[in-house]
């Protein structure tokens, strides 16, 4: 059985904009009546905690669980990445250059480029 196509981004494109800008607006917010200003103010190592607790909950509903979890973990995980990368100072148009620089690159190449450096 083929499974259903990524498909266009348009929606999705749409809607972290939107996120982003809900993020960048809690900043300052009170952290007592925002999650979001919670986890900023909490630090980039919390920050970073919430991404790998997020993405091992992704993993898990791609091996177990049906499409509808699937999508409502990765959207948690795309939310705590927007405020991780807030909270290390990270723009999204940086995220979208490093993107562009691979784009062409086969990941096996890109992957082996990375090890060199190290």
């Amino acid at each position: 059985m083929a499974k259903q196509a990524l498909g266009s981004a348009h929606q999705l494109n749409a809607l972290i904009a939107i996120l982003a800008q809900t993020v960048d607006e809690r900043v300052d917010g009170n952290p007592e009546k925002s999650y979001t200003a919670r986890l900023l103010k909490s630090g980039e190592i919390r920050c970073a905690k919430k991404i790998a607790e997020e993405g091992a909950e992704v993993a898990l509903a791609i091996a177990a669980e049906g499409r509808r979890d699937v999508a409502a973990e990765t959207a948690d995980l795309l939310f705590h990445l927007l405020v991780g990368l807030r909270a290390k100072g990270v723009p999204l148009d940086m995220v979208a250059e490093a993107l562009a620089e691979r784009r062409g690159v086969s990941g096996i190449a890109e992957k082996a480029a990375r090890q060199t450096k190290a």
